[in-house]
């Protein structure tokens, strides 16, 4: 099996507590609302801790499509969570998982800085496809991105 490890930093206005918040324990039900494509995020096995699995439920190129999240670790003081993609349309015959360790930091002005580590696990000598490689960050970033929007658009949020 190959490691192929990628790293990538997005910038936020909001601070890192809130920000984790959302992104981390709200993520399910604002998903949903922020993301046309994603209709659903449901718990199919454990109890939204580590070791929980997730169904993302989506459309794209008009079918319906879903992948398998899998939380590895979720630290609320250090503003850390690893989740794996285990399952579902994001993993290609090469790929065994991808793995993402993200951790939010204090950024200027009381934002964040969003750190994402992202190992793609292949199988035997296999290397990632560097388009899906771009695609995924691009989806991830757009996520990020919704989701700071939300929290920005409701002065409320907490």
């Amino acid at each position: 099996m190959g490691v192929f490890t990628y790293e990538n930093d997005t910038t936020s206005t909001v601070p890192p507590a809130k920000l984790f918040k959302a992104v981390v324990h709200d993520a399910d039900d604002i998903v949903p609302k922020v993301v046309d494509s994603i209709k659903t995020v449901e718990i199919v096995e454990g109890n939204g801790g580590p070791g929980t699995v997730k169904k993302i439920t989506f459309i794209e190129g008009g079918q319906t499509l879903y992948v398998l999240h899998k939380i590895e670790a979720i630290d609320d003081a250090k503003f850390e969570y690893n989740y794996s993609i285990v399952g579902g349309v994001g993993i290609s015959d090469i790929i065994e998982k991808i793995s993402f360790e993200a951790k939010l930091v204090e950024g200027t002005n009381g934002g964040s800085v969003g750190k994402m580590t992202v190992k793609y696990h292949t199988k035997g000598d296999a290397k990632p496809i560097e388009k899906e490689v771009e695609e995924g960050k691009a989806k991830g970033d757009a996520l990020f991105k919704a989701i700071e929007g939300y929290v920005l658009a409701n002065p409320n949020y907490n």
